[in-house]
């Protein structure tokens, strides 16, 4: 969650992932309490005092000039989206996110067909960058309904991380959050393009656990595993997923969510899906 302190907790996880050798200052030749730069080196290296650069890390400097700040985003060695989320934290009114396209990708009519045909299994299509292309009627019951949201908004990681109702729905939200930036970070690492900058730099400045995830520079695969939901008709459900690639569909992926025969998550399955039948169905081709 936000914290009342993020630009100072920001400054010191960048830090905490630095050693006074990768910034060609001499090792450390003593214990230190706690891990990475000191504040004093930060100073240093960006040619401030130590009394400006604590102000700086707890937000008591007012207008930071573009020279202090470059030379403080050199000290640390930030990367683009971690200077971008730099100075939305000293300033969110000059920042302007990009804007995250709609979505171009489509998922074919036999795919869209086919997890509509496992209903009341859950089952969503999700594009190589965690866009939501397709979605059956178990998986809005069970997720949320991506049909009713504007085209740039369908996305697994957007909504994890902007979406209130992501952390009612995720039971170990802290968990899969971190793997959902994992994800994207794994897909940047084969190339990005427009889609995937504007909703990194978008998330990076809307959310201050996304920007830390991201950070962190995780990887992660979307396989095969468990997770925890709750649905407000029937609590908490333990349901196995499995991602299968879709090779002839550039980089698309159907997830089905299922429960171990017999047991309470598998009984409440089919009474989330009959909780629900006096509902419109949902459509599993998203609307444009």
């Amino acid at each position: 969650m936000r914290t009342d302190h993020p630009l100072r907790d920001f400054l010191t996880s960048r830090r905490a992932a630095l050693e006074p050798e990768d910034v060609g200052l001499p090792p450390a030749t003593a214990s230190r309490r706690v891990p990475g730069l000191r504040r004093e080196e930060v100073a240093i290296l960006a040619g401030v005092s130590v009394d400006y650069y604590v102000k700086l890390e707890q937000g008591r400097v007012g207008n930071v000039s573009e020279q202090v700040l470059e030379a403080v985003e050199r000290a640390l060695r930030l990367d683009r989206l971690e200077r971008l989320h730099l100075r939305a934290l000293l300033n969110p009114d000059s920042i302007h996110t990009r804007r995250i396209p709609p979505i171009t990708m489509r998922a074919r009519p036999a795919l869209l067909s086919m997890i509509e045909a496992l209903d009341p299994v859950p089952a969503v299509i999700h594009g190589p960058h965690l866009e939501v292309l397709g979605i059956n009627r178990a998986g809005a019951l069970l997720l949320d309904d991506f049909d009713a949201m504007p085209s740039g908004e369908r996305n697994m990681a957007r909504w994890m991380f902007l979406s209130p109702r992501a952390r009612v729905v995720y039971r170990n939200w802290d968990e899969i959050a971190p793997q959902m930036v994992a994800i994207l970070r794994n897909a940047a690492a084969a190339g990005s393009n427009d889609y995937l900058a504007a909703l990194v730099d978008h998330l990076t400045v809307a959310s201050d656990e996304f920007a830390r995830y991201w950070g962190d520079y995780r990887l992660f695969e979307h396989t095969h595993g468990v997770k925890l939901f709750f649905n407000e008709d029937v609590g908490e459900l333990r349901l196995n997923y499995e991602a299968l690639p879709l090779p002839a569909d550039n980089g698309q992926t159907v997830i089905v969510y299922s429960a171990d025969r017999g047991s309470p998550s598998a009984e409440k399955l089919r009474l989330m899906s009959r909780a629900r039948t006096a509902e419109p169905a949902v459509s599993t081709a998203l609307r444009v």
